[in-house]
């Protein structure tokens, strides 16, 4: 038989009960590695006269171009999300009121997180945060509203910030947790070419790394490693073959 594509891999925790199974998001590339140590017993020649196969560390890796912060949460920190997400303003344009009150309030004040910098739209340069009561080139800011020099009415302005939307997406805080908190999961790979699959069961993983990087005109790639184990019955994998006997 051949097999053709990436193919589908399925995660579902296995330290938790009733848990959900994810998608880990669109795979470009599913890798699985078995690596077995090996001991030669040599004598007087320059070949070994016996080998033994040791232990044998079994890993994955995958390459996804979906982002899915399900699976980052269940998978890798075994942590579930909340509802609701943070959202960065870029660069929302404003301009420092002609008369008093200076002050700009933004277009998401009522769901205002953080200040994330004031840049002078004409020059680009950015204006320096204080506490209060800001002199020409500076802001302070508070729940939303930023307040400006009388020295700078008038001036075009750039304000970055971050806010909370409640009613969609969803989002989760990774804490310092303590050492030996593993979170596990079975992983279920799947893929199929001219009518014939190739199904691998996975009955214990844990994951090592997640990978999340950025390139300029080109697609985020996160990627998850995980390492392989045997569950309580000493099952570690199951292979299915579509090919004939």
């Amino acid at each position: 038989m051949y097999s053709f594509g990436s193919g589908v891999l399925i995660g579902t925790r296995t330290d938790i009960p009733n848990a959900t199974p994810v998608n880990f998001g669109l795979v470009q590339e599913v890798t699985i590695d078995e690596t077995a140590t090996v001991k030669e017993l040599y004598g007087q020649f320059q070949r070994p006269v016996a080998i033994a196969r040791g232990t044998i560390k079994t890993t994955g890796k995958a390459k996804m171009a979906r982002i899915s912060g399900l699976a980052f949460a269940s998978l890798f920190y075994g942590v579930t999300p909340a509802a609701g997400q943070v959202m960065t303003a870029f660069g929302e344009a404003a301009t420092v009121p002609a008369s008093n009150p200076y002050t700009v309030t933004v277009a998401n004040a009522a769901a205002f997180v953080g200040d994330q910098g004031v840049v002078n739209a004409l020059t680009g340069l950015p204006l320096i945060k204080v506490a209060s009561a800001p002199a020409v080139g500076q802001y302070s800011v508070a729940a939303g509203v930023y307040t400006f020099a009388a020295a700078d009415a008038g001036k075009l302005l750039l304000v970055s910030y971050t806010y909370t939307v409640p009613s969609s997406g969803q989002r989760f805080t990774v804490t310092n947790q303590l050492l030996g908190a593993t979170p596990t999961f079975s992983a279920q790979f799947f893929t199929t070419f001219q009518g014939q699959a190739v199904n691998i069961a996975f009955a214990n993983c844990t994951s090592s790394k997640l990978g999340f990087g950025t390139k300029l005109e080109d697609f985020v790639m996160p990627e998850l490693d995980f390492s392989i184990f045997a569950d309580a019955a000493g099952n570690v994998a199951t292979w299915s073959f579509g090919d004939a006997a």
